[in-house]
């Protein structure tokens, strides 16, 4: 390292990284797994479909009986059965006969092939419908023709989904037809969320001289939600080693797997959060060469990895989002860690300090396909707005000052606008 006192953001985020682990699996209800991460494979009970069944309300038919059915020449079968779903017929189906039956019904024996209503002469607008006695056959079908078989989408025995898969709407809708009311998935991590600061009230407390909101304390919260992982709220410390020692303690009795706290690590006579970690943990790391965010702690309190957040509200909410939201993918059993990112042209010229900056931008898409960027406004790490504004972070090389009007960058995306990418 080239500092190890102020280490670049990757070799921050490795160190962040090779510390946290996964955390075990639960089971949970279906519903409950909805964007959670497979623990252990899936392997299919039953066949899908799990017996033959027409994909068309029509008539089942042998196919050989319509192979010279046509506009002008129908074939003329009689009707000998009417099958609907969930009402499997023990009919059996010879030449010359067919049988009516409704989307998703079992096929007959002896029937291979579905022809649509629409192919045939019967009223089906009718809401009576009566069962005709014979139907006229007005089109040729193959055998397989409108049939679902048995297996076609996943067969016995078959491994549907394997372990580290995320779970979204359509996998639950598959494990719900494979009978699967609960799941095994990596439990959701839990993460301590402390704010630090004499000058810090709750929200529900009116403004007196010196105080501000704990505006963090809610943001990280949301971020960690937003994750996928239980957001376990501490409060807000004083600026003293006790008090941060004491809400840090019962993070530990309540059974968290994360801390992260905002204020406290920087250099002030009232940073206590260093100080704290160095007494009852390690501190792998407290100085990160990016903007905004240097002032960044990582290290462990009683075996717990601990991230220590800036006390502005961007500097926090841009630092948890390059280490804390990897961190707790991670530990959630996600495999991408990491936001799409896509290659902007900035349109407006600026100025960065040679740290790695993160600028709030919007990242829009032109007629000709080619991304560009336009800064928020004032970068100032206490300016929540321009973070509102944005939907991308521009990232600037560590090194570069002048950034002018033209320059190529990469923008961490934040939000997908719908439509636009």
């Amino acid at each position: 390292m080239s500092n190890p006192e102020m280490l670049t953001v990757a070799e921050a985020l490795a160190i962040v990284l090779d510390t946290v682990m996964v955390v075990e699996p639960e089971r949970v209800p279906l519903l409950d797994c909805l964007g959670r991460v497979l623990a252990e494979s899936v392997v299919a009970r039953d066949s899908l479909p799990p017996f033959a069944n027409s994909s068309m309300d029509g008539y089942a038919v042998r196919a050989a009986d319509v192979a010279e059915a046509g506009p002008g020449e129908p074939a003329i079968l009689r009707v000998v059965a009417d099958i609907a779903a969930g009402r499997p017929s023990d009919v059996i189906l010879t030449s010359g006969a067919a049988a009516r039956i409704m989307t998703g019904a079992p096929l007959p024996a002896g029937a291979d092939a579905v022809v649509p209503v629409e192919d045939t002469d019967e009223p089906w607008r009718d809401a009576a419908r009566p069962l005709p006695e014979r139907i006229a056959i007005r089109r040729a079908v193959a055998a397989g023709d409108y049939v679902r078989y048995p297996g076609e989408d996943i067969r016995a025995g078959e491994t549907v989904l394997e372990a580290g898969h995320i779970l979204r709407p359509q996998e639950i809708g598959v494990l719900a037809s494979l009978g699967m009311a609960d799941v095994s998935v990596v439990r959701r991590p839990r993460v301590g969320i402390l704010a630090t600061g004499d000058e810090l009230v709750d929200v529900t407390v009116p403004l007196t001289p010196g105080k501000i909101r704990n505006s963090n304390g809610y943001a990280q919260a949301a971020q960690v939600r937003a994750l996928g992982g239980e957001a376990i709220p501490l409060g807000v410390a004083r600026d003293t080693e006790a008090d941060v020692r004491a809400h840090l303690d019962a993070a530990v009795a309540a059974g968290v797997d994360l801390l992260v706290s905002s204020a406290g690590v920087s250099v002030g006579a009232y940073d206590v959060v260093k100080a704290v970690l160095d007494a009852a943990g390690s501190v792998a790391f407290w100085r990160v060469r990016m903007r905004p965010g240097k002032p960044l702690a990582f290290g462990r309190y009683q075996g717990i990895p601990y991230l220590g957040l800036p006390g502005n509200p961007v500097s926090a909410m841009v630092s948890f989002e390059r280490f804390a939201r990897p961190a707790i993918l991670r530990m959630g059993g996600h495999r991408d860690l990491e936001r799409p990112t896509v290659p902007a042209t900035l349109l407006e010229a600026m100025r960065s300090d040679g740290r790695e900056s993160y600028v709030r931008a919007v990242v829009t898409r032109r007629g000709d396909g080619e991304y560009v960027a336009i800064t928020t406004g004032s970068q100032g790490s206490h300016i929540m707005t321009s973070l509102v504004k944005a939907n991308a972070l521009l990232i600037v090389p560590e090194g570069v000052v002048e950034v002018p009007a033209g320059t190529p960058l990469t923008a961490l995306m934040i939000d997908w606008p719908t439509g636009v990418f």
